[in-house]
C-alpha cells in the first residue's frame, strides 16, 4: 500500500514523501520535497499525487482530483550558471554588463549571430534581453575599452607576473564579400580564400590560454604583426625578461633585430631556403640519424636544426603526393593553379627537378633560430609548445566559430572579436580544469533541464537531475583542478 506522508524536518520546513507500506511496516520512502510556505506544500503534494496514481485506473471516478499541472519552461539552467562561474572566476564580471556576460555564454553554448543569440539564451533561461540592448552592448565593448579590461584579467588569472614564455601566431577571417574597404582587405590568405579579410594576432601562454588578441587589415603581412603585439603586451603590463616563441612566418632580420633591442628572448621557426652546409656534410658521409641535431648561425643568431625520420616520413608523402599532382597539370589533367613542382614558361610545362631535388634533401629537418642561452633540447621543446596557440585557434575558428561574422562595421567587428576572446579563456579554462572538451562539455550538461511547472495556477521551480558522470565533472570545476 502507498500513501502520501507530510513530516515536520528540523528546519521547519514540512516533507513531502510518498511511503509504501508492507505488512504495516514502511518499506520504502520517495521523497518528493520540502515546503516552506502552503504554497509550496500544496504544490509538492498535488504532485505527489501525480506519481502516485500515476498509470492507474482510479477505483472511484468521483475521486478523481481537479488538480491541474503544466509545464511552463525547460531550460539549461545548470550550464548557464557553471558557465556563470566560470567568467566570475576568471574576472571578467568586473566589466559589470550582464549582456557581455551572456553574448559570451551563448557564443560558448551555441555560436550563432548576435540577433539569434537570444534564442540560445531563451534555452538557458535567460529571455529578457532586446535586440537593441545587445547593439548598444557591442558599441559600450569598443568605447570603454573591454578588451583591455578583458586581457588585464587572463594574465591576472594565471599570475602573469610570473610569466616568462608567451606563444604568438596569427590567422586570417574571411568574409564573404565582393568589395574590399579600409579594413577587410585582400590578402595572403591562410584558408586560400580570395574574399577581403582581417588578421588576427593571438597571443597565449604555455597551456594555449588566450592573453591579448589584436587584429589588422587584411593585406598586412604576417612579419609585420608580431611587434606591434608584443610591444602592446609589454606596454599593458611592464613585462621586461619575456622569451617569445613564434613560427617561421614571423622570422626576419628586422624583426629579430627589433626584438634584440627591446631586450626580448626569442625562439622563432627558421624557413629553410636552402639546404644547411652542416646538414650537407652529414647527409654526404650518411650520418645524419633519428633526432640528430646540428648548430649553425644565421645573420649572428644561433641556428639549432634537428632531423626526426617520423618528421622525414610525413615529408616524403607530402613530396610524392606533390610530385604526381604536378605530374598530372603537365599532361593537361588538371589546371597549374597553385602546383609547388610545376614550372610554366610561355609555351611549356615540365616538372621543377632543382627544387623537388631540395625538397628531398630538407625533408624531416627543422630549423629554430634563438638568441636564448639554454640546451637544444630546451629550445625545441618551447618551440613544439605552438601547438597550443594553433589549438586555440582551432577552438575560435570551429567551437566558438570566429567566422562567419554578421558585422560590417570595424567597430562591431572588433567587438566580436572581444566577446571571442572572453569566450576562448572561459573555454580554455573549463578544459584545463575538467580534461574534457568544450563541445564536450556543453553537449553532457545542455540536455539537463531545469523546469517550471505551474500547478493550480501555482509555479513550482523543478531541480534538474544530475547523472554521477555529470557530477564528476562539476566537482572537477569545483575543485579548482
Amino acid at each position: 500500500m502507498a500513501y502520501i506522508r507530510k513530516v515536520k524536518t528540523a528546519s521547519g520546513a514540512t516533507a513531502v514523501q510518498i511511503a509504501r507500506k508492507q505488512k504495516g511496516q514502511i518499506v520504502k520512502i520517495n521523497h518528493i520535497g520540502s515546503a516552506q510556505t502552503p504554497e509550496e506544500l500544496t504544490i509538492l503534494v498535488a504532485i505527489a499525487r501525480k506519481i502516485l496514481h500515476e498509470n492507474q485506473l482510479e477505483l472511484f471516478p468521483e475521486k478523481t482530483t481537479s488538480d491541474h499541472m503544466r509545464l511552463k519552461q525547460s531550460y539549461s539552467g545548470l550550464l548557464w550558471n557553471l558557465l556563470r562561474d566560470a567568467y566570475k572566476k576568471i574576472g571578467f564580471d568586473q566589466l559589470n554588463d550582464d549582456i557581455f556576460e551572456a553574448l559570451c555564454i551563448a557564443r560558448i553554448v551555441e555560436p550563432t549571430s548576435k540577433i539569434d543569440s537570444l534564442r540560445v539564451l531563451a534555452d538557458l533561461g535567460i529571455d529578457f534581453f532586446k535586440k537593441t540592448t545587445i547593439f548598444r552592448c557591442l558599441s559600450r565593448a569598443v568605447d570603454q575599452e573591454y578588451r583591455k579590461i578583458i586581457s588585464q584579467a587572463c594574465f591576472d588569472h594565471i599570475n602573469g607576473e610570473m610569466l616568462s614564455l608567451v606563444l604568438y601566431d596569427v590567422t586570417t577571417l574571411y568574409f564573404e564579400i565582393q568589395k574590399e574597404d579600409n579594413y577587410r582587405k585582400s590578402g595572403l590568405s591562410k584558408e586560400r580564400r580570395l574574399e577581403p579579410q582581417i588578421i588576427i594576432g593571438l597571443i597565449v601562454d604555455q597551456n594555449g590560454f588566450p592573453l591579448g588578441l589584436h587584429s589588422f587589415e587584411g593585406n598586412v603581412a604576417e612579419t609585420k604583426t608580431i611587434l606591434p603585439v608584443i610591444k602592446a603586451f609589454q606596454d599593458q603590463y611592464g613585462l621586461k625578461r619575456i622569451t617569445i616563441v613564434a613560427d617561421a612566418a614571423m622570422l626576419s632580420k628586422t624583426n629579430m633585430m627589433a626584438l634584440q633591442e627591446a631586450g626580448y628572448t626569442f625562439i622563432v621557426g627558421s624557413r629553410l631556403q636552402k639546404v644547411p652546409y652542416e646538414i650537407v656534410e652529414y647527409q654526404r658521409t650518411g650520418q645524419l640519424i633519428d633526432q640528430q641535431i646540428v648548430n649553425s648561425h644565421y645573420e649572428g643568431y644561433r641556428v639549432i636544426y634537428q632531423y626526426r625520420e617520423k618528421r622525414a616520413a610525413l615529408d616524403l608523402k607530402n613530396i610524392e603526393k606533390q610530385i604526381i599532382k604536378a605530374k598530372k597539370a603537365v599532361n593537361g589533367q588538371i589546371t597549374t593553379h597553385r602546383i609547388k613542382f610545376l614550372s610554366v614558361k610561355a609555351k611549356s610545362k615540365e616538372l621543377n627537378q632543382k627544387l623537388i631535388e631540395k625538397a628531398y634533401a630538407l625533408a624531416g629537418i627543422k630549423g629554430y633560430v634563438t638568441n636564448l642561452d639554454i640546451t637544444d633540447q630546451e629550445v625545441i621543446a618551447c618551440y613544439h609548445q605552438l601547438f597550443q596557440v594553433e589549438k586555440t585557434f582551432r577552438m575560435a575558428k570551429s567551437d566558438l566559430k570566429a567566422r562567419p561574422i554578421y558585422h560590417h562595421k570595424r567597430d562591431a567587428i572588433e567587438a566580436h572579436l572581444t566577446i571571442v576572446l572572453a569566450a576562448l579563456a572561459i573555454s580554455k579554462q573549463i578544459e584545463h580544469q575538467t580534461g574534457i572538451s568544450i563541445n564536450q562539455f556543453v553537449k553532457i550538461l545542455r540536455p539537463i533541464r531545469s523546469g517550471l511547472i505551474v500547478i493550480n495556477e501555482n509555479e513550482l521551480l523543478l531541480e534538474p537531475v544530475v547523472p554521477v558522470s555529470v557530477k564528476s565533472v562539476i566537482d572537477k570545476l569545483s575543485s579548482g583542478h
